[in-house]
């Protein structure tokens, strides 16, 4: 589905971050809900050599993976009129700088049960381009993330802004992926602070 054939008519629209756009939409909206979509669990299984890597040393980002037994937490973000276009001219440069994205339509539930289930646009990396690195155990993603920067900084800064994230809005959710790979990439940059 194409961004453009999702706003056809639409004066409303709600756009769900899972990534850095928990903490850095860098677009205008009317209101934003901490919540959650059911059927994906968020994996560091993306790469980037932008944002947070480089050619020779790609990063790893956030993606999600089908699983229907799974619920991902992110923040969900309400744009209208014209902030419908102009977010999705901007989200469709900083998403797919990195290649290999695609658009869906999902169910979002906000955490605090204010509102019923609305649709939601959400960007998904896919399996099928160079930059994605599939699994890997906590230590090597770690590893990878405390030693990778590209353009907008340091791949840790993002992974501990969005552990940041989860603690502070999410605290009822324990989010294992993401907190042991945290744990592993504090690990390496102690162990290279010690060793200088």
């Amino acid at each position: 589905m194409k961004p453009q054939d999702i706003i056809a008519g639409k004066t409303s629209l709600w756009i769900f971050g899972y990534g850095s756009l928990v903490w850095k939409p860098d677009f205008k909206y009317k209101r934003s809900k901490v919540g959650y979509i059911q059927g994906y669990k968020r994996r560091f299984w993306h790469g980037d050599n932008f944002h947070r890597g480089n050619d020779e040393l790609p990063g790893r980002v956030v993606t999600l993976i089908e699983d229907d037994d799974a619920s991902t937490w992110g923040v969900a973000f309400e744009v209208t009129g014209s902030q419908v276009e102009e977010s999705l001219k901007y989200l469709n440069v900083r998403e797919t700088v990195c290649g290999g994205y695609k658009t869906k339509m999902v169910d979002f539930f906000a955490g605090d049960g204010s509102q019923p289930p609305v649709q939601a646009l959400l960007y998904i990396a896919t399996t099928d381009n160079p930059l994605y690195l599939g699994p890997a155990s906590p230590e090597e993603i770690g590893t990878q993330i405390a030693i990778c920067r590209g353009k907008t900084g340091h791949n840790l800064e993002y992974l501990l802004r969005l552990a940041e994230f989860m603690r502070k809005s999410c605290p009822q959710v324990e989010d294992s992926h993401l907190f042991s790979i945290e744990a592993a990439a504090l690990t390496v940059v102690s162990y290279l602070l010690a060793a200088q």
